[in-house]
């Protein structure tokens, strides 16, 4: 049988119980930052310390997961050649996508963010993150098992990945060019993994905007409901 081993909450030091007020405070300041989190697209080259994203990225790796596997792996690309490499492989893709690929109910959902096949800010920005869904693996790295909940984990996680850059005082956009395989063929990843997400971060220009349709969000009650 299998043996279960457990450290008592109480013994670890993590949990902080507070007070309604300050749980309040506390929740209230959260939503305050958060709600300063916008998606751009108009990047500076100005550059941004690794340790600061890899701390980010760190903080993505403590999000939950199915079984604990942890299954997600973080490219973190800043070297111009191969940033220019994969904008010009995603520009492709989106050339497609936008020509032919999407249908027209599709591009109707677009057409208010202003996007487009051009991508400059995937060589513009001074970090690429990309994020890739490993189908096997482990709680240990180099094991070999199934991993389950893959999309439900991975995804955690990259909120945790915006939410931490954010907080860390920097911009993010994230990408998605559909297929995505090229960043497996560029990063030579192995055919385990699939690329999930594109994150590109760095500060913003000073004269970088906000669509207006982008600031439109649903009020609390249109999602939520309390049973």
């Amino acid at each position: 049988m299998t043996e279960y081993k457990y450290t008592p909450l109480d013994q670890l030091g993590d949990y902080m119980p507070r007070g309604d007020a300050e749980m309040q405070t506390r929740a209230n300041d959260f939503f305050d930052d958060l709600k300063r989190r916008h998606t751009i697209r108009d990047f500076t080259d100005q550059p941004v310390p690794r340790e600061v994203i890899e701390k980010c990225i760190e903080t993505a790796g403590r999000a939950p997961s199915g079984a604990n596997h942890q299954p997600w792996f973080f490219g973190l690309v800043g070297d111009r050649d191969v940033k220019r490499e994969i904008r010009l492989a995603a520009e492709e893709e989106e050339r497609a996508f936008y020509d032919w690929r999407a249908g027209e109910e599709w591009l109707d959902a677009l057409d208010p963010l202003g996007t487009g096949p051009e991508k400059p800010f995937l060589e513009t920005a001074p970090w690429l993150i990309a994020v890739f869904a490993q189908r096997r693996g482990g709680v240990e790295a180099g094991m070999d098992k199934k991993n389950y909940y893959l999309h439900e984990s991975v995804g955690i996680a990259c909120g945790f990945l915006i939410a931490a850059l954010h907080h860390a005082g920097l911009a993010t956009l994230t990408h998605t060019p559909n297929p995505m395989t090229f960043l497996s063929k560029k990063l030579n990843r192995p055919a385990t993994e699939k690329p999930y997400l594109l994150v590109v971060t760095g500060h913003p220009k000073k004269d970088a905007a906000v669509p207006h349709h982008s600031m439109i969000k649903k009020p609390l009650n249109d999602i939520m409901k309390v049973y």
